[in-house]
């Protein structure tokens, strides 16, 4: 019997093919890895919750937007100087964080801020006219953005660990991962002189009072 049982699954597994058995398997793999519940947020278990989330996400798109419309500004008036390919590199990370987010919103099927076409020429506009302050401005302004940006995810990291760590723990994931991105981006801008600027306490001061009109409002428009 067990050699009559040996003959027919030789005989399957020729039937069948080794091709096609590792189409199966790849099939199978690909079914555990969609089998997730979610990708990076869960199904909102009440309106309350998708409001929360959909805030959270918009503000969050809308930043790394507008940082990335910011880095754009500068490389238009110092890409070909020493700074461009550090302002680049920057600018290459912040495109990575709002590539995930673009991914995140489509998939959640959230809307992204209305005023994106306003932050679209804010932002170009900020990073050039502080870039034509010289690299130092160019800096200054990299330190108020990037400290503004931080500490909001700070804020946002807080809050959902007081709501439950464990149910929010791969959009923590990116909002760690992204937080830490900026906060080398703020020690880069201090590193190369951005405190030398004459005014620069006042010029950081007026750049994080617009940044937090423009979190207020991105999360609400």
């Amino acid at each position: 019997m067990q050699r009559a049982a040996h003959t027919a699954l030789y005989d399957w597994s020729q039937i069948v093919g080794p091709a096609m058995i590792r189409r199966c398997l790849k099939c199978r793999a690909t079914l555990r890895q969609s089998s997730r519940a979610f990708s990076v947020i869960p199904p909102p278990r009440d309106s309350e919750e998708k409001e929360m989330l959909d805030r959270i996400l918009r503000v969050d798109h809308a930043g790394e937007y507008g940082a990335s419309r910011i880095y754009a500004g500068q490389m238009a008036v110092l890409g070909r100087t020493r700074t461009g390919p550090l302002i680049q590199e920057m600018w290459d990370q912040e495109k990575k964080h709002l590539e995930k987010f673009n991914e995140i919103l489509a998939e959640n099927r959230i809307r992204p801020t209305a005023l994106l076409p306003l932050w679209n020429i804010a932002g170009f506009v900020l990073g050039a006219s502080t870039a034509l302050l010289g690299k130092e401005g160019a800096m200054a302004c990299t330190v108020a953005v990037e400290e503004s940006i931080s500490e909001h995810y700070n804020s946002q990291i807080r809050a959902l660990m007081e709501k439950d760590p464990e149910r929010y723990v791969e959009l923590l994931k990116i909002i760690k991962e992204f937080r830490d991105d900026e906060m080398d981006h703020h020690d880069t801008g201090l590193e190369h002189d951005a405190e030398t600027l004459p005014g620069y306490w006042l010029l950081k001061n007026a750049i994080q009072l617009g940044c937090k009109a423009a979190i207020y409002v991105s999360q609400r428009v």
